[in-house]
């Protein structure tokens, strides 16, 4: 499997992560991706950019080392249903990705928890749930995958949280679980490195072995494709 975008990757903007755009930018182009998003974390994360930050992205170019970048944000799913940042922000953004962080959400059980991001989704610039994996916030895959359908929201496997499997409570059969449902629902998904340093950009071994034991369907991963992914964040090359 030849993927050719990595779409959710931090810098240290994020506050927690280290690297510079253009250091991501370059170990995307080493490894051969056309496509890096870059996406700090939005407020309820500690130390992250002040929203301001996303006011500003003219300034970036959308070419570094041969990869077009594009920018996002990762936008925290609140205890109400709603985004952590405001859609003022939300409206710079060429694409969201939201996803449940305890650091700002206290679990409040499988059915609310995957209320609380399927009303996220309704966002029409989410269009990825961040690592939809860990059972400290349970989730119920067959209500999250048909609603992904049903809002034209994609699903991450997560290579990073694959890596740390002992802080990702039922990590792998969680994964399981969801693909099989995307699979019998044509719901697409993307793999992403969650990389917090540039050297993790573009790994994501553990996220294609895990596909090839599922036998998952490639033409259901978008980020095999230029076209497939850039169409599909309604982003035109």
């Amino acid at each position: 499997m030849r993927l050719i975008a990595d779409i959710h990757t931090h810098t240290l903007a994020s506050g927690h992560a280290y690297g510079t755009m253009s250091e991501m930018a370059y170990s995307a182009s080493k490894r051969g991706l056309h496509i890096l998003g870059i996406t700090e974390h939005a407020p309820g994360i500690p130390g992250t950019v002040d929203p301001f930050y996303y006011m500003n992205f003219e300034v970036v170019p959308r070419t570094l080392f041969g990869v077009t970048l594009i920018h996002g944000s990762e936008i925290n799913v609140l205890n109400d249903g709603t985004l952590s940042l405001e859609q003022t922000y939300i409206d710079k953004l060429d694409y969201g990705i939201v996803g449940i962080h305890s650091q700002c959400y206290t679990d409040q059980g499988k059915i609310k928890n995957t209320q609380n991001l399927i009303k996220c989704m309704e966002n029409p610039k989410i269009k990825l749930i961040s690592h939809p994996d860990d059972d400290h916030n349970p989730l119920d895959y067959e209500l999250l995958v048909t609603a992904a359908k049903k809002h034209q929201v994609a699903l991450e496997i997560n290579n990073s949280s694959l890596l740390k499997q002992d802080r990702r409570l039922n990590c792998v059969e969680n994964y399981r679980k969801m693909l099989k449902l995307c699979k019998e629902y044509c719901v697409p998904i993307v793999i992403s490195s969650d990389a917090h340093f540039p050297d993790a950009v573009g790994k994501f071994d553990q996220a294609i072995n895990l596909l090839n034991m599922e036998n998952f369907p490639e033409e259901l991963v978008l980020n095999m494709e230029d076209k497939r992914l850039m169409s599909f964040l309604n982003y035109l090359l």
